[in-house]
């Protein structure tokens, strides 16, 4: 079930002696980014002539991780892949697929019965497949990662754009699309652009209502969604020492929301801490022989501006809670400045639910420090004003919780427990009377806080922040409650004030759990078979995509354009749509409804162009595509942020889209659209994404000259016949632009393995 500790002592070997020749080869002090990376070259250490951010680079990860609303793609890709079982070891996690409405143990219930197809399906493919299988209600997958598989040094991608969760542990831990799973569990190696590093140099130490949380919102604020793009966040300094494990978790888990590939910390007394505490003193014992190889060069954090691409200092001592949103989570106010930014802006003051969890924040911490709160309330005679709903993050973690009397504390204030599941994190929420579409505010410690995302509701406020300052502002019921400086009317008619939280890094006690939910797969798994009805309307087989024929793409329409923010949110939506995430046809009816039309300024209204009328985005490209005609897309700047999802480009590949064009994209969609077959381009001059108008015909004339670093030229012929020559740029390589010929990355392998 946990770590494999013969595995770690090979990495480790492996990492003296390649960091060793890397450091002679580049002649400088290593970052631990280098070290790790080098250390996990696929080929050695060859000479490493590549600039970072430039060129693509094969790797060898350590492990794969899978949620299981991606696994269900992942797994249907990886049965073509020809494999007896998986090169690497692998986890798949049951956490997407539960719905919170009325608590655990009937949400977990209901869910059994509603997902069981899927579950089945999940449970026997892993069986199958020499691959850990873990039930639902048995956590959320980054937190389980964490508590059981996490080691500092590793190298590990998953099916989840939080993998990087897995940071807190000093690991790297890259979210990733299916397609890229499939071939590190197919023995294949991982392909990543060298990324650029940015610095992040913690001083002072956190105090009084100032968490963890606050440093990534506060980051978030300075780089922007997108600012991270290419890069890995490495902290440092006494600040990030000062801080526990599951802290340093939460801030690398959040790295996804700055578009980073991922975030890390040295490895510290912290995670020995972490590691002895959830069984794991082995990890300990072999790290520390080789603690030195498991933080950067002294001389780099001496002098950090000469090893990093970019240097950020924040003074912990100085730093205030953050409140971040509404709907990006970049968008961040220091707790001071609330009451004035939301009188500015017209956000609704009153608190209508205060939420804690998802795999950002659910650990023991977390929770014993939100505790701390609802206690502090319960005392004063405060009755809360918001409803309140908490996820933790694993049954170790509720089972522990539990046990220490932190469940009885949240309960005294009519707390709901959902279910050790992700719910209203990823819109996984019956919420009561979101269908009114009110406006409305809702503070949460989760990740993502975009339009739609938590209850469906477009006029839903949803604000981010730490687990502590959430259990403040339900309590007080205003989004402008500052709790360093305002007090409280208690039941009683008295003033009253909250104090400080306060809370155990780790449980005085130990964790415990009588039935963690892990099931190990069988010893031999060829005679388990694996049954996909043909009329179910959850999973359905996929059949290989078609290659590309070798000529130019004439005559293609363009099905939209996109403005402003697209994420993966916008092009496959989630909430009641996970519950297909393994029928790709189902799933297709929601391509690209929540991307706002250029031409309109309405979403999922689209002109078809074979008949003049507006229609939803998916039937429009259906019928693009039943007349044998191409489309395309057309987008904004970073283009695909948010979820690793690879459906958001599954689906348009499904449905005859060719190739999307926008202004820049995030990391993990462009890696998606490429292993799939499709073409990511991007605007040699960004001015020409106002030339594209609604009714374009589309003619690529040099495709057949396809090649790494010459620009793709596009002819957008206008309804009035007048035309625009565009230059499209593109970062394929040789590898990649196989792929395209190929019609995906998963045709490559399965010819191979059938060759």
């Amino acid at each position: 079930m946990a770590f494999d500790i013969e595995m770690i002592k090979k990495v480790y070997a492996n990492m003296t002696s390649r960091v060793d020749a890397a450091r002679e080869i580049v002649g400088r002090p290593l970052t631990l980014t280098e070290k790790i990376l080098y250390s996990h070259l696929w080929d050695g250490v060859a000479k490493q002539a590549y600039g970072r951010g430039v060129d693509y680079v094969d790797f060898a990860p350590d492990r794969v991780a899978c949620q299981d609303a991606t696994a269900q793609m992942a797994l249907l890709q990886f049965m073509h892949a020809g494999k007896k079982t998986v090169a690497v070891p692998t986890t798949v996690h049951c956490d997407h697929l539960i719905l919170a409405k009325n608590g655990a143990e009937f949400d977990l219930a209901a869910a059994n019965k509603q997902s069981k197809e899927v579950f089945d399906f999940l449970s026997s493919v892993s069986d199958k497949y020499g691959i850990g299988f873990w039930k639902p209600g048995s956590g959320i997958i980054h937190q389980i990662v964490l508590e059981n598989y996490a080691f500092p040094g590793g190298l590990m991608i998953g099916t989840d754009s939080h993998t990087v969760n897995a940071g807190g542990l000093g690991m790297l831990a890259i979210g990733v699309g299916g397609a890229d799973a499939v071939d590190v569990m197919s023995g294949m190696s991982w392909e990543l652009k060298f990324p650029k590093l940015i610095g992040v140099k913690l001083t002072g130490k956190l105090s009084g209502w100032t968490a963890p949380k606050d440093v990534i919102l506060k980051v978030a604020d300075i780089l922007t969604v997108k600012g991270g793009t290419g890069a890995i966040v490495e902290y440092f300094g006494e600040g990030a020492t000062s801080m526990s494990c599951t802290g340093k978790g939460t801030i690398c888990n959040m790295g996804a929301e700055i578009g980073a590939t991922t975030s890390t910390f040295g490895y510290d007394e912290s995670m020995r801490r972490y590691l002895s505490a959830t069984g794991r003193q082995d990890v300990v014992d072999a790290a520390d022989k080789v603690a030195s190889y498991l933080t950067a060069d002294p001389e780099v954090y001496a002098n950090p501006a000469t090893y990093f691409d970019q240097v950020i200092e924040i003074n912990l001592s100085e730093l205030e809670p953050h409140i971040n949103g509404p709907f990006t989570p970049d968008r961040g106010t220091p707790v001071s400045k609330m009451k004035e930014e939301a009188a500015a802006n017209g956000w609704p003051i009153k608190v209508e639910w205060g939420l804690i969890g998802s795999c950002t924040n659910s650990s023991y911490e977390d929770m014993a420090r939100a505790a701390s709160i609802v206690n502090q309330a319960v005392e004063l005679g405060i009755s809360p004003k918001a409803e309140f709903g908490i996820n933790p993050g694993s049954e170790q973690i509720r089972y522990t919780i539990e046990r220490d009397g932190i469940i009885a504390t949240f309960e005294k204030m009519g707390t709901k427990v959902f279910t050790n599941a992700c719910g209203p994190c990823i819109g996984q929420w019956d919420r009561a009377g979101a269908d009114k579409q009110e406006k409305n505010t809702i503070v949460h410690s989760f990740n993502r806080n975009f339009s739609k995302r938590a209850d469906g509701n477009p006029n839903t406020h949803a604000f981010v922040t730490s687990p502590e300052m959430v259990a403040a502002l339900a309590i007080s019921g205003r989004l402008d409650f500052n709790p360093i400086t305002d007090t409280l009317i208690n039941d009683n008619g008295e003033e009253v004030k909250l104090s400080a939280p306060y809370g155990d890094e780790l449980p005085k006690k130990g964790f415990a759990v009588e039935d963690a939910g892990f099931q190990a797969p069988a010893a031999d798994g060829s005679g388990v078979q694996i049954v996909v009805s043909e009329t179910s309307d959850r999973l359905q087989l996929l059949a290989p995509f078609q290659p590309w024929d070798g000529k130019n793409i004439s005559g293609a329409k363009l099905l939209i354009k996109a403005f402003g923010k697209c994420t993966t949110d916008h092009i496959s939506m989630a909430g009641p749509w996970l519950r297909f995430r393994g029928h790709l046809d189902n799933i297709s009816n929601n391509m690209l409804i929540g991307a706002v039309n250029a031409f309109t300024d309405k979403t999922n209204s689209v002109k078809n162009q074979l008949t003049g009328a507006y229609d939803a985005v998916p039937a429009v490209a259906r019928a693009y595509k039943a007349a044998g005609v191409p489309s395309i897309v057309v987008g904004d700047h970073n283009y695909g942020e948010g979820s690793s999802r690879e459906h958001a480009a599954m689906e348009p590949r499904f449905l005859g889209v060719q190739a999307v064009l926008v202004k820049s994209f995030a990391r993990i969609h462009e890696t998606n659209l490429k292993k799939q077959g499709l073409l990511g381009l991007t605007f040699a001059n960004e001015a020409d994404y106002d030339k594209i108008q609604e009714d374009d015909v589309i003619n690529f004339t040099d495709l057949v000259d396809f090649a790494p670093g010459k620009p793709l030229t596009l002819e957008f012929v206008h309804a009035d016949g007048t035309k625009d020559i565009i230059l499209a740029n593109h970062t394929y390589n040789e590898g990649q632009i196989g792929w395209f010929v190929a019609g995906s990355a998963l045709n490559l392998i399965a010819a191979a393995s059938n060759a």
